[in-house]
């Protein structure tokens, strides 16, 4: 049971919350057809590439 909630716990960090909301947001406005999937799929690459981007260089690991 606490590895249970231990689990549920590291999914509440930042990075989990910005990738769930994104993602639904992404399948909401692609299947009621609000914007085309292509042009939503590169904004949504960019965002999570550069936010993933930036906590590996906070981590500590070097740059290349």
């Amino acid at each position: 049971m606490n590895e249970l909630i231990k689990k549920l716990v590291k999914l509440l960090d930042v990075k989990s919350i910005m990738t769930l909301t994104l993602t639904g947001a992404f399948v909401y406005l692609v299947g009621s057809q609000v914007v085309d999937g292509d042009k939503f799929m590169s904004i949504y690459t960019m965002i999570v590439g550069f936010y993933f981007g930036v906590q590996s260089t906070k981590s500590g690991t070097p740059k290349e």
